[in-house]
């Protein structure tokens, strides 16, 4: 299980669109998103380069911290 930081989230509504959006990454399962921690983790199933992980998040208008 992988575990990144995510910046500028406030609501479950936040949540709910990183959840979506790291869910939608090709390799990546099983996410889940702590508002209170402002941590969000998934398992692998494949190699994803952070990068990737990276833009997912920021399109769905929030930062990786």
């Amino acid at each position: 299980m992988k575990s990144i930081q995510v910046k500028g989230m406030s609501c479950q509504h936040c949540v709910m669109a990183v959840t979506k959006a790291l869910g939608a990454v090709d390799g990546i399962e099983n996410v889940s998103v702590d508002l209170a921690s402002g941590t969000a983790t998934f398992d692998e199933v494949k190699p994803v380069d952070a990068s990737v992980v990276a833009a997912a998040v920021k399109k769905a208008g929030y930062e990786i911290g």
